[in-house]
């Protein structure tokens, strides 16, 4: 199987990987809201390039309270214009998504920039949409939680700790894990990049600790200490950043690997 996360629209290079016959796990993160190197994404079709650079800035720094200030600014009371307008925008990258993962077997899990519900009606016939729930796959116990930590954004795609707690719960026992937030361990989730620590789950952590499943796949850190990591007997492996590798992470009998990198864009 291969597996991959934060893809953020880069939709050709998806469709190469899924094309290769191989069950494909995509851990969230579909669409490119804001590229943070350059302020493309939905954001800059919106409501320009510059506003969106500048919100990239203050995302990227974590500065809240600037983006709060930056939105009231630029969106005022045109709220539900700007809310339209940005799903018009959202459903035609997951229209793209869809067409990327045409006649793949894919399950697919949502990511912080997601909207779950246009996510889940957008996936074409032959994948899925998982979230809190285990799927066998290549006879493998694969459980899947979606979703990115709560922030004071409070984002469709994100949820709070209880809810992560609750959802792997549910889950039981499995083989592989899947999730689009890393667990909290600093190696895993400190970005080189940024330098700073971004966020990570104590819940997912303390599921690895008590139940060792063989493998746990995620994403959301870009630019990682340590791709890898084992905590306990789980090998805990951060499978993005797609949209800038177009590397998928292969699992094989002999372990993990990483894929070979898609030519396409």
């Amino acid at each position: 199987m291969l597996v991959v996360s934060d893809i953020h629209g880069r939709f050709s290079a998806l469709a190469e990987v899924a094309s290769r016959g191989e069950p494909l796990l995509v851990l969230g993160d579909l669409i490119n809201l804001v590229d943070y190197r350059t302020g493309e994404g939905i954001f800059a079709e919106v409501l320009g390039i510059d506003f969106a650079r500048k919100i990239a800035a203050s995302r990227g720094g974590s500065r809240f309270e600037e983006m709060r200030s930056l939105w009231a600014e630029r969106v005022g009371d045109r709220y539900e214009w700007f809310r339209a307008a940005m799903t018009v925008e959202v459903k035609k990258q997951y229209r793209l998504m869809a067409q990327a993962l045409e006649g793949s077997e894919s399950y697919v899990t949502y990511g912080n920039v997601d909207r779950p519900e246009l996510l889940r009606e957008s996936i074409p016939e032959g994948s899925r949409f998982v979230d809190g729930e285990v799927v066998l796959i290549e006879g493998h116990r694969v459980g899947f939680a979606g979703g990115g930590l709560t922030t004071p954004m409070k984002a469709s795609g994100e949820v709070s700790d209880q809810e992560m707690a609750d959802k792997l719960a549910g889950l039981g026992e499995v083989d592989i894990l899947c999730t689009h937030l890393a667990p909290a361990v600093p190696a895993l989730h400190f970005d080189v990049v940024t330098g700073k620590f971004e966020r990570a789950s104590r819940p997912i952590l303390d599921y690895l600790l008590e139940v060792r499943p063989r493998y746990h796949f995620f994403g959301d850190v870009h630019q990682p200490q340590a791709h890898q990591w084992r905590v306990g007997t789980t090998l805990c492996r951060n499978v993005g950043y797609f949209r800038a590798t177009r590397r998928p992470v292969m699992l094989t009998a002999d372990g993990v690997a990483d894929g070979r990198r898609a030519e396409n864009g």
